[in-house]
């Protein structure tokens, strides 16, 4: 008892350093276990929002891009294709097409163009207001909501993606009608409008304002049309029957379409007619595609552990160095003690106490910031994605 008594007071008098060891030695312990947590709650959050996602259809190229964008909202941008295709798969009686229209943003959050039956595909629910009925409305995620500082009755303005290409087209107002009750996938980021509100925000829509009234047609007024004239696009009863589209309908961008067939025969058939790698169009599985990706995690992980390994070895070094260097700072202290009587053991004894004091609230520490991650893995991973998206 009494080596752990002048253990506990050496190290009280010596608070800054020993602070300094718990946190160094905390952190290496609990470096290692949480990040196998937030990669496993990764691992975990990708396979099963692709695991709900029977086929995706999009333009050929980069399957990954397109999974990645139709699942998770990301930043990437594949190629769209025309909306006919869409039609083209209600034809073959094989899946009911989900699409989706991906590429602008209002306040950071994604706008995800899509129809009423993608609501009902991922089991979306309403905490407040109502679900989308008109031209330009707009549904929020449960965390884009807190994000925007919106809620029903509020409004949020459409922003380009790429501010260097808006094509003379105006920002969009669109009024919030609902928010979503929290799910702990990318929905909760995201900004749900019709597929054709954001055919408006791209340009392909759009109403006409009166910029000349009754009174100065009246008064023989010559009104001159600028650009500084309109601020942004508002939809609203009075104007929604003046918006129109230009074009065939069929020839609308869409980003992807989720393809639910409705057996498995039927899955089989729809994947046949994309086998052409000629044609423009391609099917994709996600859960193979994460699949992919999540040995690359694993491949990643390996590495990680790996570097976590050599950086905690030379951490160790560095404070086993510092005890080293301690007990030769105190080599005088030691031999006073010996020279009062202590034991030849007596400084070793110190020391021994002096380390497990430590280590006991380094462990707890480690524990703590362990678990604290462990229990958080899938809001943090959740978190990330969306920074990275």
């Amino acid at each position: 008892m009494n080596a752990f008594f002048l253990a506990v007071s050496y190290l009280r008098f010596h608070w800054a350093r020993s602070l300094v060891l718990v946190l160094a030695v905390a952190l290496i312990l609990a470096v290692p276990v949480a990040s196998r947590a937030l990669l496993n709650a990764g691992e975990a959050t990708l396979t099963a929002r692709a695991e709900t996602t029977p086929y995706l259809v999009g333009r050929r190229g980069s399957a990954l891009d397109l999974t990645m964008a139709a699942l998770y909202f990301g930043q990437e941008r594949p190629p769209t294709l025309p909306a006919e295709e869409v039609d083209r798969i209600w034809d073959s009686g094989l899946a009911v097409p989900i699409p989706l229209h991906i590429g602008f943003e209002t306040g950071g959050q994604p706008i995800v163009g899509t129809t009423l039956d993608y609501f009902e595909f991922r089991g979306l629910a309403l905490a407040g207001g109502r679900g989308l009925a008109l031209l330009g409305e707009a549904v929020l995620g449960a965390r884009a909501a807190e994000a925007l500082g919106a809620a029903p009755g509020d409004t949020v303005v459409s922003t380009p993606q790429n501010l260097f290409d808006l094509d003379g087209v105006y920002p969009l107002e669109m009024p919030v009608v609902g928010v979503l009750a929290p799910t702990g996938t990318p929905d909760d980021e995201a900004v749900f409008v019709d597929i054709k509100t954001t055919w408006v925000i791209a340009g392909i829509g759009h109403g006409h304002a009166d910029v000349v009234s009754a009174e100065d047609l009246a008064a023989g007024e010559t009104v001159r049309a600028g650009a500084e004239i309109v601020q942004f696009q508002r939809i609203t009863p009075e104007n929604i029957e003046s918006f129109h589209f230009h074009g065939n309908e069929g020839d609308y961008p869409v980003t992807a379409v989720i393809a639910v067939p409705s057996d498995l025969r039927a899955g089989t058939i729809l994947q046949g007619r994309y086998l052409d790698p000629a044609g423009s169009a391609q099917l994709v599985s996600p859960m193979r595609v994460v699949e992919g990706l999540v040995e690359r995690i694993f491949r990643i992980r390996t590495v990680l552990d790996a570097v976590a390994a050599i950086v905690a070895a030379a951490a160790l070094a560095a404070i086993g160095l510092s005890f080293f260097l301690s007990y030769r700072l105190r080599a005088a202290e030691f031999a006073t003690a010996r020279k009062l009587g202590a034991a030849r053991g007596t400084a070793l004894r110190l020391l021994a106490a002096e380390t497990a004091v430590l280590l006991l609230p380094c462990i707890l520490l480690a524990g703590g910031l362990a678990l604290a991650v462990h229990s958080r893995a899938d809001a943090l991973v959740g978190w990330m994605l969306a920074l990275g998206a």
